[in-house]
């Protein structure tokens, strides 16, 4: 298992288009198979700064988000374009989650 934190700085007058992005980026990312997890929070007192959450089952499923369609166009073209600043790093859990569903394993079931 794989976590990835990414934070973003934007512009204040670019934090709503990196928000319209950062949405339609969270909603396809949680559909692909092997992604546990894709969270994304926007700052309360700071409107223009966001953090990701992701975690992906393993190496594989991380360079599959990264060569999706979506991520080359929401986030290559688009979010780094638009920031300011971005810091991230990827690292892997201390103890990991037993019996944690992914979002494509909750979709099987319905």
């Amino acid at each position: 298992m794989l976590i990835q934190s990414i934070h973003y700085t934007f512009g204040t007058a670019d934090g709503d288009r990196a928000a319209a992005l950062l949405v339609e980026l969270q909603d396809l990312s949680r559909r692909e198979h092997g992604v546990l997890a894709f969270e994304v929070a926007r700052g309360s007192d700071r409107p223009n700064i966001f953090a990701l959450w992701e975690v992906y089952r393993d190496q594989a499923a991380l360079e599959s988000h990264v060569a999706s369609e979506h991520f080359t166009r929401l986030v290559v073209g688009g979010l780094r374009k638009l920031a300011i600043e971005r810091e991230g790093w990827l690292g892997s859990p201390l103890a990991p989650a037993a019996g944690l569903a992914t979002h494509s394993d909750v979709e099987d079931r319905a």
